[in-house]
């Protein structure tokens, strides 16, 4: 058999498989591929949310129970960030479950998905990049202020550093790495949790369309 004939014998049988699909058949391919896309999407944000749940009680214990002042301090004003944070991971996955309890993937709630977790991973980031310079700037006043001293720091800086300019070089590197560091980590983060989804859900509403111009 020549390479033509078996093109055309192959084109022909997915034309006449197209044609035998009926509009049904593709809202039920789509519906189980958007629900797969969502279903992961709100996994993620349960991931979310037990994280920040740890993050709560964690920092909340330091709060109360630390030994210093300063980290008692920093610690509990970051904590009720982290459930401030919380309540907004919360709203969203209701916000999402609201969205996709349609039994068909209709094209208008994913858009809205769509929409609400960019500007969620959007948001996000911004936050994450502002916190930077208002952490260091926070711990340092509750450093410099702290009324105890701090043992194990002052043995290790005195190790370290034999005179002030090396401690402050070092914590100008140390903050230009860390920030550094953050800004990919935080890219990477969303990109895993979130962002591959959104594509996903984004070709789901191209297939919609496609599906609503036949």
């Amino acid at each position: 058999m020549e390479l033509d004939q078996l093109k055309s014998q192959i084109n022909h049988r997915l034309s006449t498989d197209h044609a035998g699909r009926s509009a049904n058949d593709f809202a039920d391919m789509l519906t189980k591929k958007t629900a797969s896309v969502t279903d992961k999407l709100k996994r993620s944000l349960w991931i979310e949310i037990i994280s920040c749940i740890v993050i709560v009680l964690l920092f909340a214990y330091i709060g109360i129970w630390g030994k210093y002042t300063s980290f008692r301090i920093y610690f509990s004003v970051f904590a009720v960030l982290a459930f401030g944070f919380l309540v907004v991971v919360i709203h969203l996955l209701k916000k999402t479950k609201i969205l996709t309890a349609t039994p068909l993937p209709v094209k208008s709630n994913l858009q809205n998905i769509v929409t609400i977790i960019q500007e969620f991973m959007k948001r996000y980031f911004q936050f994450t990049m502002a916190l930077i310079p208002v952490c260091i700037i926070f711990s340092f006043l509750l450093g410099y202020n702290e009324p105890a001293t701090i043992p194990e720091v002052d043995k290790a800086a005195s190790t370290l550093f034999a005179h002030a300019w090396q401690a402050i070089a070092f914590l100008v590197a140390y903050m230009i790495l860390l920030s550094v560091g953050i800004y990919y980590f935080t890219r990477w983060y969303l990109k895993k949790l979130y962002g591959r989804y959104v594509e996903k859900l984004k070709e789901c509403i191209h297939d919609l369309s496609e599906e609503t111009s036949l």
